[in-house]
């Protein structure tokens, strides 16, 4: 079964089948996900809350944004008629710009 980091979301090898699963890549991705505890504890949040600072943001709002306009050419490409390969290419492009909305951090 794939695992994937708590903090950061990308793929943790694990390594051999004693023990408890890795839940995060690395050191730096451990200790920034309990920083993020201790800040939620300490704010009296619930333990789902998501924080996100100005900067992060703006960044997921210009990656939904860039989202959006990847699916709204697809749109503009099949009812303009465009060819089979040029929808599969443009499809393709939504994909990747999706997948990479996935990583959220």
């Amino acid at each position: 079964m794939v695992h994937y980091c708590g903090w950061c979301g990308k793929r943790v090898e694990q390594n051999g089948t004693v023990g408890r699963r890795r839940r995060y890549c690395g050191q730096s991705c451990r200790q920034r996900a309990y920083e993020r505890r201790i800040a939620v504890q300490r704010g009296g949040l619930p333990e789902d809350a998501v924080v996100l600072s100005g900067a992060e943001l703006a960044t997921l709002q210009d990656r939904l944004f860039q989202l959006r306009c990847a699916a709204e050419d697809v749109g503009t490409a099949a009812e303009d008629g465009a060819d089979a390969e040029e929808l599969r290419r443009l499809a393709r492009e939504l994909a990747r710009t999706a997948q990479d909305l996935e990583q959220l951090r």
